[in-house]
């Protein structure tokens, strides 16, 4: 008797949880469209820049210690500016190069058959019961590439999911969760982690001129997070999120039952040499020379910022899929001439239109956001705001992760933020005895946290263009709805976990404590 009353207290817990998706999602969705909503917060930063620049509101900037005042963008001169820079707003907007890029690829490998193919191949070889487990995993792994993983890996899983037969919007959501909350967990250091040290260094040195490290700062428990992560995620995916989802109706198929002919088999074989025959010559660029052509050109550098393999990983990674997607046409027929490549590359551009769209009105919103100032004063308010609270302790790093979280919603970029960010908070916790890595990683944390729930994140609309192709009335709030299960969790037990090597003083990287003390 027991027993069933607890059982039947989880539905009614499963029904609740789903009821408060459900209506989020329908508020949500029945938002204006995103390009609409653009628009609209174009307007209200016009209108709050006049209001809060005509009062002068000023803050120090903590990096450059010059002042910082709102402007007002309703002024005559900066009406002008912004008549005369709407087209190069939408040419420097960062995203749409790189979503472009890596889709002329992508686009070759999928519509050459490759991206199926593949999926049919291999499909039948993952059990059912751990795609999810998989998923998360190489979606956690795959900010390795940067941006391009986070534009690639979700539509990947949608089609992993269509293929043994489960809703492909499971695998979008899981793999959307996964590279953009994971961002800040691997195995190994990245370009972010090395953006990321390039802000905390100085501004330790601001306040210890002795203080010295490197990238691998956060290295062991990234580590430790990883793990963390993947069964965390995996568990949110099965019991919160693929319930909502009953049986895939779309027009989207993917025949996993069919069998792969001769000609398939022998241009998957073919991609597959000529990927690995391409990772050769990346390899051997990497390390071939006292200093290699894709390693610093000052320092030898391979993992630095200035190196042409981590400023190309976009191009590398387009390369890497339009190569096999190239020899795989080939073989089964699909290409023939030059023309019928220029064709693919075509047809994957035709599916982009909305988000170039979309892209366009961001660009601008984005623009006016940055000349405003606001961001900036809005971080600066809010430090100053958590400096003078008065709490120490957990409850101090827990303040600044949900601060970071906050800020995260308006300044979609990582680098930018810390920027402004690691010049005020590294030496105050520095002064409480907190090591410069613990506050770099508790930043890190808050950043990856909103990361799929804001709409100004570079890459929501593609995500969003995405979802589309599964259901047409899906909106943000279909997004949203299905990432606050991830965000809420990961927030907790990332935080949670945070503190665990805090208060045991677990090394977060080699050699390095998060306690410190000044010297």
């Amino acid at each position: 008797m027991e027993q069933r009353q607890t059982v039947e207290r989880q539905i009614e817990k499963k029904k609740l949880s789903d009821k408060i998706l459900t209506s989020i999602e329908t508020v949500g969705n029945k938002l204006p469209d995103p390009v609409t909503m653009f628009v609209a917060l174009c307007a209200i930063i016009l209108v709050v820049s006049y209001i809060v620049g005509t009062k002068g509101v000023t803050v120090i900037h903590p990096g450059t210690g010059e002042a910082v005042t709102a402007v007002n963008l309703l002024s005559i001169e900066q009406l002008q500016n912004l008549l005369g820079s709407i087209v190069s707003n939408f040419q420097g907007f960062a995203p749409l190069g790189l979503v472009l890029v890596t889709m002329i690829g992508a686009g070759v490998c999928d519509k050459s058959g490759l991206m199926v193919t593949t999926i049919k191949a291999s499909v039948s070889k993952i059990p059912k019961e751990r795609v999810t487990l998989v998923v998360m995993t190489i979606g956690m792994l795959a900010n390795i590439a940067s941006d391009a993983g986070t534009i690639l890996f979700p539509p990947l899983a949608a089609l992993v999911y269509l293929g043994v037969g489960r809703h492909p919007l499971i695998g979008l959501f899981s793999g959307y969760a996964a590279v953009c909350l994971g961002f800040a967990a691997n195995i190994m250091i990245s370009v972010n982690d090395i953006l990321a040290a390039s802000f905390t260094v100085p501004a330790a040195q601001m306040l210890d001129a002795n203080y010295d490290a490197n990238a691998t700062m956060n290295l062991i428990f990234m580590i430790a997070s990883t793990f963390v992560l993947i069964g965390l995620s995996t568990w949110v995916t099965e019991k919160i999120i693929a319930p909502r989802f009953g049986k895939y109706e779309g027009d989207a198929q993917l025949d996993v039952d069919q069998n792969i002919t001769k000609e398939e088999s022998k241009g998957l074989k073919k991609a597959g040499i000529s990927l690995l025959i391409y990772i050769a010559i990346i390899v051997a660029l990497s390390v071939i020379g006292e200093k290699p052509f894709l390693a610093d050109p000052e320092t030898g550098a391979l993992l630095s910022s200035n190196a042409p393999l981590m400023k190309g990983m976009v191009p590398l990674t387009a390369l890497a899929f339009f190569i096999p997607g190239l020899v795989y046409g080939k073989a089964v027929g699909i290409i023939k001439t030059d023309k019928d490549v220029v064709k693919l590359m075509g047809e994957a551009m035709s599916d982009m239109g909305g988000y170039i769209i979309l892209a366009f009105v961001a660009s601008q919103f984005l623009q006016l956001f940055t000349n405003s100032n606001l961001g900036i004063i809005i971080a600066v308010k809010g430090g100053e705001f958590l400096e003078n609270a008065g709490i120490g302790g957990p409850a101090l790093l827990i303040g600044f992760i949900i601060l970071s979280c906050f800020i995260n919603l308006f300044i979609g970029s990582a680098s930018a933020k810390w920027a402004i960010l690691a010049p005020i908070f590294v030496p105050m916790f520095m002064m409480v005895g907190y090591n410069p890595a613990l506050t770099q990683m508790a930043y890190r944390i808050g950043d990856c946290i909103t990361n799929p729930l804001s709409p100004l994140f570079p890459y929501f609309p593609i995500i969003l263009a995405f979802t589309r192709k599964y259901d047409e009335e899906a909106g943000m709030g279909t997004i949203i709805a299905n990432m606050l299960p991830y965000s809420i969790t990961f927030l907790i037990v990332w935080t949670l976990l945070l503190i665990l090597f805090m208060v045991f003083n677990i090394p977060l990287g080699p050699g390095i404590l998060p306690s410190y003390s000044l010297h």
